[in-house]
């Protein structure tokens, strides 16, 4: 038997760090996000011996274990680690060999949600082959748990619910860890319409999220006016594109997106650099009416929104920089698994 998973990327399309305490505790948060037809898997495949064998095939990355009970934090193949290690402290796993494979479709450090997405694909594998009963916020929250907790990981809380629940999500965050995930009927056209508008660029840099996330959880709890103003107008961003993707007032979406890049930079430093704001203005004067950073900034993919035909002349202006367009589709499911 092989016990299978998969779990799909996502785009932020407004509210981007309002998932983030102390923030969404003080204030509550909101998101607007979508998956991707880009996607974390995991495959855990019993074996004819008394060992644990981790494998990252995308990161060439391979770790071998005798059986233990608890495998130890050291900064090589963590999450598949700290997966194992919270499955086994809460279910108790059986005492045989496996062979645990996973593989991502964009690098870490991508502002995808890679890592999170990663943790989910890996529960739904433990669970499929354990038969465990659990449902979308449950694996979600368990997600975040073992990787803000456990490990120890900076970082928000909207990719571990995408991951699982898949599709186009308003996301609502408050204190105490509470999450409301808001499944929205755009309509297919609007999806379409959107999809064929909205430009996936890898500026083929990764950049280490922790450390902008921890500058912006510090200027919260220093109560740094600027950088809170701006994750409230961040909040209001995601009103606003829910708005627009709802009633298909597609037009308006290059302008909400404009106002929330203006906005995220004000939340922490390196958010953005110089290379970005030129991707950006470069990307705009080609036609593009706005864009943003994904994830947490400081590298990885940016999208634009490029009305009129205008995403080839876009597509032109910003390939210069040394990164590429990366193609994809909008997909509505989220965590997948299956046993051959």
């Amino acid at each position: 038997m092989i016990y299978r998973s998969k779990a799909p990327l996502r785009i932020g399309l407004a509210g981007g760090g309002t998932d983030v305490s102390p923030y969404s505790d003080l204030y509550g948060g909101a998101i607007l996000n979508a998956t991707v037809s880009l996607f974390a898997s995991a495959n855990i495949e019993p074996i004819q011996e008394n060992a644990i064998i981790l494998q990252a095939i995308d990161r060439k990355e391979e770790q071998r274990f005798e059986w233990n009970n608890q495998l130890p934090i050291d900064g090589k193949l963590d999450l598949l680690k700290g997966v194992y290690n919270r499955i086994q402290k809460d279910y108790s796993l059986p005492l045989t060999g496996f062979k645990l494979s996973t593989f991502v479709d964009a690098p870490a450090g991508s502002g995808l949600g890679t890592s999170s997405t990663l943790v989910v694909a890996i529960i739904g594998a433990f669970a499929e082959m354990l038969r465990l009963p659990l449902g979308e916020y449950d694996i979600a929250h368990l997600a975040y748990e073992i990787e803000r907790n456990d490990l120890k990981m900076a970082g928000g809380k909207q990719d571990q619910y995408a991951a699982t629940f898949g599709g186009v999500n308003y996301m609502e965050f408050f204190g105490e860890g509470k999450v409301i995930v808001n499944p929205l009927r755009v309509k297919q056209q609007y999806l379409f319409e959107l999809e064929n508008n909205l430009l996936l660029y890898y500026t083929a840099t990764s950049r280490e999220s922790a450390k902008i996330i921890e500058k912006q959880s510090k200027n919260v709890t220093d109560k740094k006016e600027k950088s809170i103003e701006a994750m409230h107008q961040l909040k209001n961003q995601a009103l606003m594109m829910k708005e627009a993707l709802l009633k298909g007032r597609l037009h308006e979406i290059g302008d909400v997106l404009d106002f929330g890049f203006l906005q995220k930079r004000q939340m922490a430093d390196g958010i953005s650099n110089d290379i970005m704001e030129e991707i950006y203005d470069a990307a705009k004067k080609a036609g593009a009416t706005g864009g943003k950073i994904s994830g947490a900034g400081g590298g990885g993919f940016m999208i634009f929104y490029c009305p009129d035909n205008s995403k080839y002349s876009v597509m032109e202006a910003i390939e210069k920089f040394g990164g590429h367009c990366k193609p994809y589709q909008f997909v509505d499911h989220g965590l997948t698994t299956w046993t051959i």
